[in-house]
């Protein structure tokens, strides 16, 4: 039986298989006609629908306290905030959105998301398919294991840029906040992105074990 809670949390999975799919699809295509040209104007022919998708993806967080998904808090909260805060830092900084490694960043948030939205909406219409399940809780992993680094190294080659910009707004700073160094606080977000993405990892594989075992239950 349909319900309203039923069809928005479909009509939301959808959306955001629909949005990732036309930004991977995009990406791909424009390497394939413009080669590594094509690097450079990532941020500027998908970044808008990538935004979107990304403060989107905050109500999932929503979902999951309300019991709409069943999924643990805090991978998701570390996953979901660690992207939407790089994101705005890219956004913030022009000279780093041609940067190759904002198009692998894209590329690996992408190919995460096409892993799990199928995976949801075949959840939701009650027709898991083992293929899906063993994707999402095993291949998962060591791709996001990946992104992470690609975050990590997105977030060092910021460090120049958010330098010049601390420097040209230096009077400013000191008269609203004189104790923060803009990239010092960057090179210690690094230490608390390597402890949230360890903490995310070793949740996805408690929750991959559970489900397994679940699954397993299911076909005896």
């Amino acid at each position: 039986m349909f319900s309203f809670r039923l069809v928005y949390v479909f009509s939301y999975n959808l959306l955001q298989f629909c949005g990732h799919t036309w930004i991977l699809a995009n990406t791909i295509a424009r390497f394939l006609m413009f080669g590594q040209d094509a690097l450079a104007d990532t941020f500027y022919s998908v970044g808008f629908v990538m935004s979107l998708c990304q403060l989107l993806s905050i109500l999932e967080l929503f979902h999951i306290a309300d019991g709409i998904e069943k999924a643990r808090l805090l991978p998701r909260f570390i996953q979901v905030m660690e992207k939407n805060l790089l994101l705005i830092m890219i956004i913030m900084l022009e000279e780093l959105q041609s940067k190759p490694v904002v198009c692998a960043q894209f590329f690996f948030w992408n190919i995460l998301d096409l892993l799990r939205y199928p995976h949801e909406l075949l959840c939701i219409m009650e027709k898991p398919s083992t293929t899906m399940l063993w994707t999402r809780y095993s291949l998962w992993i060591p791709l996001y294991i990946l992104s992470v680094i690609i975050e990590g190294v997105t977030i060092y080659q910021a460090l120049p840029y958010v330098e010049q910009t601390a420097s040209h707004c230096a009077p400013l700073n000191s008269t609203i906040a004189p104790n923060i160094h803009l990239p010092f606080v960057l090179v210690l977000y690094l230490p608390v992105l390597t402890l949230g993405a360890s903490v995310t990892v070793w949740q996805l594989l408690k929750e991959r074990q559970h489900q397994l075992e679940k699954w397993n239950k299911k076909r005896k």
